[in-house]
């Protein structure tokens, strides 16, 4: 194992990630290499991954791992600096600490016990883009997949009867057998997954036709999934027995469908806060009005107050987005973006005039600034 690449640079993260760190890098590049991926699908580079997110995510197997590297787990081998008490036994998997022991006080004996029983498949992750006002108000969506499904004509056995199932002869049907090979400390007897059942302790003599053996058939469909209202952009829903396949009839994984909301014309989402630029005509913001503006689930009235300045922001309790769990709205902010004209005509000229005129030449925004300016 010594021209293997380096987990933590498999899945591109420090070796202080945290598990939900270690989880989501794993999740990004299995969807990356996936083989059903017809971009990028890297089969070897997806086993790649997964060997390393099993690892690095078990905190006993990475423990392990930070110590020893991939020496702690190859058989019959020793740590690093020679001590043969600290490491190399491969306590990431199913080990017997009682047969570990008896090798070094007269047994001669250790025993990994192979993973011969169902196992759960791993989780799946697809992404998916949804319209902003879809996660505010939720909707069912649709998607194809293409997953394992258990073949409804042998329930998953692989035979075409249940007498075609015979115990393998090979291991007595307890799916391992024992080899013996030399070691630092002598003989030492192992249990290795049987390579004629492989693992499964029965073997068919004649195969289920519809899935030719397998116990499963490769099918497509379309699932429906519901938006939840509420969802942020990243956030993932959660479809049960949608990912991949078990081993040895175990159950299969779930798909995580994570969510990329399309960005609105107008409503900015910050948290559960929405925030909208609103137009405001300047004589509207000197002399105040009530307008109706639009919110995330509807019109309502708001008062912009006489004297308004360009940029002040209005605040509006409990006008944004209602919370995904606790149903409790955000609030929204209003941005006001006063506009001056470009354009006037004679008449309205003539009334800015008088405007101006009846101001006084001291009390002008430019009089009082070169007053107190100073060079």
């Amino acid at each position: 194992m010594a021209d293997k690449r380096d987990l933590y640079e498999t899945l591109g993260i420090k070796k202080t990630a945290s598990k939900d760190e270690i989880k989501s890098a794993y999740r990004k590049l299995a969807k990356k290499f996936h083989p059903d991926n017809k971009e990028t699908g890297n089969e070897a580079k997806f086993k790649e991954v997964q060997e390393a997110y099993d690892i690095l995510y078990d905190t006993q197997k990475k423990s392990a791992y930070d110590q020893f590297g991939w020496a702690a787990f190859e058989q019959g081998a020793s740590a690093p600096g020679g001590n043969p008490f600290e490491g190399g036994f491969g306590f990431g998997g199913d080990v017997d600490l009682g047969d570990i022991f008896s090798s070094f006080f007269g047994g001669g004996r250790r025993t990994a016990r192979p993973h011969t029983g169902p196992r759960r498949g791993n989780d799946s992750i697809m992404r998916v883009k949804v319209n902003f006002m879809d996660t505010i108000s939720g909707r069912d969506i649709e998607l194809p997949l293409t997953i394992d499904e258990t073949c409804a004509q042998c329930h998953g056995s692989g035979a075409k009867t249940p007498k075609d199932i015979q115990t393998c002869p090979n291991c007595a049907g307890h799916g391992y057998v024992k080899v013996t090979r030399r070691s630092l400390f002598g003989m030492v007897e192992q249990q290795e997954v049987c390579s004629r059942c492989e693992g499964k302790g029965k073997i068919i003599t004649n195969n289920c036709p519809k899935c030719n053996g397998r116990g499963f058939n490769r099918v497509k469909k379309t699932i429906k999934v519901h938006i939840i209202p509420g969802i942020n952009n990243g956030q993932q829903i959660r479809v049960k027995g949608m990912g991949q396949r078990g081993i040895n009839g175990g159950e299969n994984g779930d798909l995580f469908v994570e969510v990329n909301v399309k960005p609105h014309n107008h409503f900015k989402r910050e948290g559960n806060d929405i925030h909208l630029k609103l137009p405001v005509d300047f004589f509207n913001a000197i002399l105040g009005i009530n307008v109706e503006i639009p919110t995330v689930y509807g019109k309502v009235s708001l008062n912009i107050p006489a004297g308004s300045q360009p940029g002040q922001v209005i605040r509006m309790r409990g006008h944004g987005v209602k919370d995904l769990r606790s149903k409790r709205p955000g609030d929204q902010y209003v941005h006001l973006d006063i506009k001056m004209p470009s354009s006037l005509n004679r008449q309205q000229k003539d009334m800015l005039r008088k405007y101006r005129d009846a101001i006084k030449k001291d009390d002008t925004l430019l009089a009082k600034f070169n007053k107190t300016f100073k060079a």
